[in-house]
């Protein structure tokens, strides 16, 4: 299916109303925050190298108004409603879904607000599983709703630490920066280069009209995610100790080629990667800020195929995707595809020609639903303002 982006004001509208018909009350705030995908630069935000990410036009959304009490309370669709008592330090509890939640608030305790009891119902526009940050974007959103509440502007880092510390100590993920830093830095016509070694954002433009993203759920999502992540990011850090250096940024191939026997083959693979995607992105940011997108599909094919075969977090699906966008190929608007996210499901993203958007979105849909018989979701975005009040 391609789906159109439901706007900010409507998603905010949307929120207006299921806190209308949750609380019986109408909102004071609303506060959203965007998804986002990776253009390239994938599994390497914890190895200290350069991400490539834009906030995408696909956003969750939290109407708000205060209740005059020491507690929350929060519905989200399809969920029951959670009740927080914020007089008390947050711990983790059940429903699974309410620790996003939980560790936000819990960061806010730690800097010492007191926060004032509310009722806030959130909504969605950004996929559940597909790789594009729904929980960033979730914890992003809740944290801009809470600066509110507690009449403060934290700065646009602050917040991301402490959504991804949210994600780190309350839903056990141990994420990099990437996904936090995109839905707070995000801006209209910009791409977000971070270097992860220093923490420091560096718009990138992409300005240019004529160029699209098409996001490509494929609407799987394989179990080995569940412990893939960690593993991988276990074995990157194995690799940097036999390579003999303090970070990847400092490791060459020579280095890795040289420390091959003591790898052995797994934990090589995984090392090359890292090297080779660093590389990579910084490619592609050239690329963008040139211009000249003459060598991005060579680029972006290449980052796939090393995530495919040395990192292994690729899938049938995915590769079934991005093939598909390369045989409609660079003369009817194909620039590059890749997937994007942690893998083993989730999605792929194609940079083409605007004009040519709607086509080859279409053509995809149909040719990976004739070969899988799964209806994905597509949808084509640009980059989207990160975290605000709607």
């Amino acid at each position: 299916m391609l789906e159109t982006n439901m706007t900010v004001s409507e998603l905010a509208l949307r929120a207006k109303k299921e806190l209308a018909s949750n609380f019986g009350v109408e909102s004071t705030l609303v506060a959203v925050a965007p998804g986002r995908v990776n253009l390239i630069g994938e599994h390497i935000d914890y190895c200290d190298g350069f991400v490539l990410p834009l906030a995408i036009e696909r956003y969750v959304g939290i109407a708000a108004r205060p209740n005059d009490s020491q507690t929350a309370r929060v519905t989200s669709t399809g969920e029951s409603t959670i009740e927080i008592d914020l007089s008390r330090a947050q711990e983790i509890a059940d429903p699974k879904w309410s620790n996003y939640l939980r560790g936000v608030i819990r960061g806010f305790q730690d800097l010492e607000y007191k926060l004032p009891g509310f009722d806030a119902s959130i909504v969605s526009s950004v996929p559940l599983g597909a790789g594009l940050s729904s929980s960033a974007a979730l914890e992003c959103a809740f944290a801009t709703l809470l600066e509110d509440l507690v009449d403060t502007v934290l700065s646009k880092a602050t917040k991301a630490f402490l959504a991804q510390k949210a994600e780190h100590d309350f839903a056990g993920v141990p994420c990099g920066i990437m996904d936090q830093f995109a839905s707070t830095f995000g801006m209209e016509d910009q791409l977000i280069l971070i270097d992860c070694r220093t923490s420091e954002p560096e718009m990138v433009p992409f300005s240019d009209p004529s160029i699209s993203i098409i996001v490509a759920n494929t609407k799987v999502s394989h179990d080995l995610s569940d412990g893939g992540y960690r593993t991988r990011r276990k074995e990157t850090e194995e690799g940097l100790a036999l390579a003999g250096k303090e970070s990847w940024r400092d490791v060459t191939m020579e280095d890795v080629y040289a420390a091959q026997e003591k790898m052995g083959d797994r934990i090589f693979r995984r090392s090359r990667h890292v090297v080779t995607e660093i590389a990579r992105t910084a490619q592609v940011v050239e690329a963008f800020k040139s211009g000249d997108f003459s060598n991005i599909g060579s680029l972006m094919e290449g980052s796939h195929l090393s995530l495919r075969d040395d990192f292994e977090v690729s899938c049938d699906e995915l590769d079934l995707m991005v093939a598909l966008a390369k045989e409609i190929g660079f003369e009817d608007g194909v620039l590059g595809a890749r997937m994007t996210g942690g893998g083993f499901g989730g999605s792929t993203i194609t940079l083409c020609c605007s004009i040519n958007a709607e086509a080859i979105a279409r053509q995809m849909h149909d040719r990976y639903l004739a070969q899988t018989g799964i209806e994905p979701l597509l949808f084509i975005t640009r980059p989207a303002a990160g975290a605000h009040l709607a």
